[in-house]
């Protein structure tokens, strides 16, 4: 197989050029042709942009094929002044490179890495459960009072543990592609391009779709906890000024709301909303060690609850319990930034250990909450508490103003996808554009949430739509393409028939939450 480039001079006249055995090929762009001399066959890989690279025929017989002997990271291509290039809708640029080589060459990743301020692993720790414990926790006694006491318990330790396992695959293909690629560390989306662009011929053509995929789902998932964070604030400081005031429609909180949330994310330095993280953990710390204190006040019987609730309600619990668990956004800048990445998973591991304490947390949260408020259980567990009582109300308030200060937080990482995908287009006056796209988005969540005010079905519908995938489905798809050659399916092909299970557990619990969340929706609209 011979590899050869053709493309347009400076001036902009059509260069000729010859592939194989003679073909003439005309191309105002730069395109990527192979001839096989074996079938005898031109074949054209696709529009590039120009590339220096070197022809190397000792390559031939590889287990790879044209794209991918070509494939390497933007690391590599940086630092030798090589052009990015395009193929197949990938982002990533090309140079000559044999990834079985790679892989098993002695590069090693770790040692490569050049972060400024990494972190210990216990500086990881405290990330990876700040990053895990979000809004969720309050949402948990609703998720079990669509399970069921005994079975909510069995069912979220099972899913923390498929949700630990797939991140344990997803670092663990990133380690390997790091490898294969001799580069010090990939992204989320990286991870998910290279091992497409990377693996078998018949996965290469899916490589820009799948990273468009992770931007895409990680956008609606942290947006759509923007407009569950508005839901949220409006409902806890009107069940407060309820006490004091008319009662009026949460409706009306969330447009007052508005003017305050679209200042506060005009901010564009993120160093600047670090001060409103801080805030909003110590206030959502105390919170719930008050929250903790009512629930154990007077606790009723096991068997006053139910131990496991009709079948129908499970995809909603499966939803609000992957919204809460899943922390798949965190994991890889934080594997990425550690001093002592290898100790990230393992057995024990900062990975292992966090995760098992949030999977405690949640269950003990999701557990004696539904003991506690039986039917009557909202969504979140804040709004259970005494209306009348002004410790209740400042439990109430500082959550509100906790989850208000974290909206920002949240809105930062999807704006920043969406814009840097949509700046080229406003190179006239960019600042503008910025600061309208900014408003626009904060007025969109605001819109969603007005909508639709019913914590809960909005909470399972983001969970079962985009965490499903990328959490699950996601995890699997990468394992699969990136060990599909080397090392290999294994015997009986078990490392397949793991992850196929695993997919079609994520495709069930997205197709039956979205379904039911949707329908939950649908009835809160119309009324």
């Amino acid at each position: 197989m011979s590899h050869h480039f053709a493309g347009a001079g400076d001036v902009g006249v059509p260069l000729k050029s010859t592939v194989g055995v003679g073909i003439p090929v005309s191309a105002e762009d730069i395109i990527l042709q192979t001839f096989d001399n074996d079938e005898r066959k031109l074949q054209v890989c696709g529009s590039m942009r120009p590339i220096i690279t070197e022809l190397d025929n000792n390559k031939r017989g590889s287990i790879r094929t044209d794209v991918a002997d070509l494939v390497m990271v933007k690391y590599k291509c940086s630092s030798n002044g090589v052009p990015i290039t395009q193929t197949n809708g990938s982002t990533l640029p090309l140079v000559p490179g044999s990834s079985k080589d790679a892989e098993f060459g002695g590069y090693n990743p770790f040692d490569h890495r050049t972060v400024q301020y990494p972190t210990t692993d216990m500086e990881t720790f405290i990330h990876l459960l700040k990053g895990s414990l979000g809004s969720g926790i309050l949402a948990m006694p609703l998720a079990f009072m669509n399970a069921g006491l005994i079975f909510g318990l069995i069912a979220t330790a099972t899913i923390g543990f498929v949700c630990t396992y797939c991140v344990h695959i997803l670092v663990k293909s990133s380690h390997k592609l790091c490898r294969r690629m001799q580069v010090p560390a990939l992204g989320f989306a990286d991870v998910a391009e290279v091992a497409f662009l990377a693996g078998p011929p018949a996965f290469q053509k899916f490589s820009g779709l799948f990273r468009g995929l992770v931007n895409t789902f990680l956008t609606i998932d942290l947006l759509g906890c923007c407009c569950v964070y508005i839901v949220f604030v409006a409902k806890n400081i009107k069940q407060v000024m309820d006490e004091y005031v008319l009662d009026i429609n949460v409706r009306w909180y969330m447009l007052m709301m508005l003017p305050l949330v679209i200042a506060m994310n005009l901010i564009r330095n993120l160093k600047y909303l670090a001060p409103l993280s801080m805030v909003a953990n110590f206030l959502v710390g105390t919170c719930m060690t008050i929250t903790f204190w009512y629930v154990f006040q007077d606790l009723p019987p096991m068997k006053s609850a139910p131990f496991i609730t009709d079948w129908h309600k499970w995809p909603l619990f499966f939803g609000t319990a992957i919204f809460a668990l899943e922390g798949i956004g965190v994991v890889m800048p934080l594997e990425n930034n550690m001093k002592t990445p290898q100790h990230f998973i393992g057995c024990p591991s900062v990975l292992n250990i966090g995760m098992a304490i949030v999977v405690l947390l949640y269950s003990t949260v999701g557990m004696f909450g539904f003991l506690k408020y039986g039917d009557k259980t909202e969504g979140s567990i804040t709004l259970n508490l005494p209306k009348d009582e002004l410790l209740a109300q400042s439990v109430k308030v500082m959550i509100a103003v906790a989850i208000f200060l974290t909206y920002s937080l949240q809105f930062y990482v999807p704006f920043e996808i969406i814009w840097k995908g949509s700046k080229h287009r406003f190179t006239s006056h960019p600042v503008l554009f910025e600061y309208l796209l900014r408003v626009l988005l904060v007025v969109g969540t605001v819109l969603v949430a007005i909508a639709c005010p019913n914590l809960g079905p909005v909470i399972s519908l983001v969970g079962a739509l985009c965490l499903s995938f990328l959490g699950l489905i996601l995890p699997s798809c990468i394992d699969l393409v990136t060990c599909w050659e080397e090392p290999g399916l294994g015997r009986g092909y078990w490392r397949l028939w793991k992850n196929m299970v695993i997919i079609m557990f994520g495709i069930l619990g997205l197709v039956t939450g979205v379904y039911s969340s949707m329908l939950d929706i649908i009835v809160t609209f119309n009324q």
